[in-house]
């Protein structure tokens, strides 16, 4: 609820990324979106670059080294209109796997490299079909 709070937007990170012609996406183990499947990733720390925070968070949600391609754009989560309570601007970027197997923290319960574009009739976060498509035109596949 700092969020609320603070009554200011807050800015999150995540990655789109690739191993072997497939792309991650994990399952939220909790709000927000609990249920729903999207790229890992959280929030900036202050003082944290962007891709020193990806790399991060990557490596704490999934337990994985990435090797980060750019950035492909932004999403908000507004409060009251993405089912969210608080107002984010989430800066996703395309990655390619560097190492490591995933292995999830606890504030995700399920994690699965896709084709994309098969997304299997998955819940997934609103615009994320578009942000895959961004992902892979970026990494050039």
């Amino acid at each position: 609820m700092a969020d609320i709070i603070n009554n200011r937007p807050q800015i999150a990170v995540s990655a789109g990324i690739f191993r072997d012609g497939k792309i991650l996406l994990v399952r939220r183990a909790r709000e927000p979106a609990r249920g729903i499947y999207t790229f890992p990733g959280g929030r900036v720390e202050f003082g944290e670059s962007l891709t020193e925070a990806v790399a991060r968070e990557i490596r704490e949600e999934t337990g994985l080294s990435i090797e980060i391609i750019g950035l492909i754009g932004y999403r908000e989560a507004l409060p009251g209109r993405t089912g969210g309570h608080g107002h984010f601007v989430i800066l996703p970027f395309a990655a390619r796997w560097a190492g490591g197997e995933v292995a999830l923290n606890d504030e995700l319960d399920d994690a699965r490299w896709l084709t994309p574009g098969s997304l299997a009739g998955l819940p997934v976060t609103q615009g994320l079909e578009d942000t895959i498509r961004a992902a892979c035109a970026l990494a050039g596949l």
